[in-house]
C-alpha cells in the first residue's frame, strides 16, 4: 500500500510517498523511507508521531494513503509568543 512520511524542521521539509506491506506500522514505514537516515537527529524515542495531525503510538497499523508525520519538540512557550490578531488587519 502507498502511505507518505513527512518530517519539518526549519527551512526544509519533506514528504516522502513510498509503498509498504499492508501489515506496516508507522515505526516500520518511517524505517522504510530513509528519513532518519536524511534526518539524524530525530529520536523516535523522544519524538511525537501522528498520522493527519492525530497523535498516535509507533507500532500504529497503518491505512492505505495514511501521511505519518514526525513532530518536533516546541522550542519556546506559546503564550509568550505575540500573536496577531485580527484586528490588527483591519487597521
Amino acid at each position: 500500500m502507498q502511505i507518505g512520511v513527512a518530517y519539518s524542521e526549519p527551512g526544509q521539509q519533506i514528504w516522502l510517498n513510498i509503498e509498504v506491506p499492508d501489515s506496516a506500522t508507522i515505526r516500520e514505514a518511517i524505517e522504510r523511507s530513509g528519513i532518519l537516515k536524511q534526518f539524524p537527529q530525530i529520536d523516535l524515542d523522544v519524538q511525537k508521531v501522528g498520522v493527519f495531525g492525530k497523535l498516535s503510538k509507533l507500532d500504529s497499523a497503518l491505512r492505505p494513503g495514511d501521511r505519518v508525520e514526525i513532530y518536533r519538540a516546541i522550542i519556546c512557550d506559546p503564550a509568550t509568543v505575540p500573536r496577531k490578531d485580527a484586528d490588527d488587519d483591519e487597521e
